[in-house]
């Protein structure tokens, strides 16, 4: 899939964004991109979790954005870990913030907040830890989609 969602300068604010969100933190954060999802968007997202090895992190503290752009579809899965220390109302709050953006085609700058408060509630419930590893990416992963 070409690159061309974001602009390379936008790809660039997101990847800072993760690395600066897990700067304070144990946690994991990633984005992963697609033009097109058929089915349902938090069951893709979940399949591209495991795809892409966030369960294996040590704490379970993976947080994986999902979007699908051309169905305009998004969902955003966190581990066992986090997903057990914020309520359900921390993840749809993210979700309407990331709409709002979206509607106004502020997607990357959507992106950059959620990511954001994704980093603070991780750093609240799962700090930087002396001997912390970044044990995932902080590249964008791009697919190709799904049609289920």
């Amino acid at each position: 899939m070409p690159k061309t969602f974001f602009t390379e300068n936008e790809q660039q604010q997101l990847i800072e964004a993760i690395k600066a969100a897990e700067l304070n933190t144990s946690g994991e954060i990633r984005l992963h991109v697609e033009p097109e999802c058929s089915g349902d968007a938090y069951e893709r997202a979940l399949e591209v979790f495991g795809t892409l090895g966030m369960h294996a992190t040590e704490l379970h503290n993976g947080v994986l954005f999902y979007v699908a752009y051309d169905s305009h579809k998004l969902a955003i899965v966190g581990d066992k870990g986090i997903h057990e220390k914020v309520t359900q109302h921390f993840w749809d709050q993210e979700k309407e913030l990331l709409v709002a953006h979206f509607k106004e085609g502020k997607y990357a700058e959507g992106l950059v907040k959620a990511i954001t408060d994704a980093g603070e509630k991780l750093k609240k419930f799962f700090p930087y830890l002396q001997n912390d590893t970044n044990e995932l990416s902080n590249e964008i992963s791009y697919g190709g989609g799904t049609n289920e």
